[in-house]
């Protein structure tokens, strides 16, 4: 089987879990990883993983299957970072969905799903840990029944909600507000990627978010 994988970001941290996948399953099968939807060749399944671009009818033609990983329980959650919409906002567990790519977003078939705990005290690479894990056993299951698997339709009986893009100010802490009523905010902000911060006294501050243990008496 012709396996590609498109993931936008050569510094996202899911890559990791994608280069080992690639060379647990190169021996059966021929896989690459791409950047940008000009270099896609054709093949079998193109999964799409942290993909920015929209992967047009033209380009989905060139393969079998164009499988679009999203972290949300559709019809709702689609757009953008679902599951750090869900976290910010309470969510004690996230949804993956393994969906088929459409021109309108994420209201493709859905070909797999899986609940995910989140624990109340999860920092943003625990949760990632959580989520990259499932992604790949999704996409080891896509594989491996691909023609077993029945596609369905989302529910029509949900309205679909949406999520827009997250910007650094979506990351701002209030100063003047406890750290309880902000901390699922502040635990799952990348501190590298997309870093908490807030402003006081003219000052901008970066803040970085690290478990310790107790220490003994």
């Amino acid at each position: 089987m012709k396996i590609t994988i498109l993931c936008s970001d050569a510094d996202h941290p899911v890559n990791a879990y994608l280069a080992e996948w690639i060379d647990q399953k190169r021996k059966d099968h021929t896989i690459e990883l791409v950047r940008k939807r000009r270099e896609l060749t054709g093949g079998d399944i193109l999964f799409l993983v942290s993909c920015s671009e929209i992967i047009k009818a033209e380009h989905r033609s060139l393969f079998s299957h164009t499988l679009v990983l999203h972290a949300s329980d559709l019809p709702r959650g689609r757009g953008w970072s679902p599951h750090i919409w869900d976290i910010v906002q309470g969510a004690e567990h996230i949804t993956l969905s393994l969906l088929e790519a459409e021109d309108k977003v994420d209201s493709g078939r859905i070909w797999l799903k899986r609940s995910i705990p989140v624990e109340k005290t999860a920092l943003w690479y625990e949760v990632n840990e959580s989520l990259f894990q499932a992604e790949i056993e999704l996409m080891d299951e896509a594989v491996d029944n691909w023609h077993r698997i029945e596609p369905y339709r989302q529910s029509e009986d949900l309205a679909p909600t949406y999520y827009e893009r997250r910007t650094p100010a979506d990351s701002e802490i209030d100063p003047y507000r406890s750290i309880a009523e902000q901390f699922d905010l502040l635990r799952i902000c990348d501190p590298g990627r997309y870093p908490a911060w807030f402003e006081y006294l003219g000052q901008k501050y970066k803040i970085v978010l690290e478990k310790v243990d107790h220490e003994e008496n």
